[in-house]
């Protein structure tokens, strides 16, 4: 959408430096972007102390088996089944850390 504003030169300069934005253009979209995310972090907030932690632990699906093909043709078999090597544990995260 194309829209004429007139914006203060020095608050332009000192945000074009800050970003190292090569165009006007690119320093306000980046700023309107930045005042975007903050609501959706202001929204986020709302819900603190309203939601139940159970812990960082998260179910994994089960991997699909791995599938090799033998390579050889007429009554040998096509595919063979492997199972894939286990995953390591996941490590937990501490805050602060």
């Amino acid at each position: 959408m194309r829209t004429n504003i007139d914006i203060d030169d020095d608050v332009l300069d000192a945000a074009m430096k800050a970003g190292s934005f090569k165009t006007k253009k690119d320093a306000v979209e980046a700023g309107l972007r930045l005042i975007a995310r903050q609501g959706a972090y202001r929204e986020i907030l709302r819900w603190e102390g309203k939601l139940q932690w159970d812990g960082d632990a998260v179910a994994e699906a089960p991997a699909p088996p791995t599938v090799l093909t033998t390579g050889r043709r007429g009554n040998a078999p096509a595919v063979l089944a492997q199972e894939p090597a286990p995953r390591p544990a996941a490590k937990r995260r501490h805050a602060g850390r």
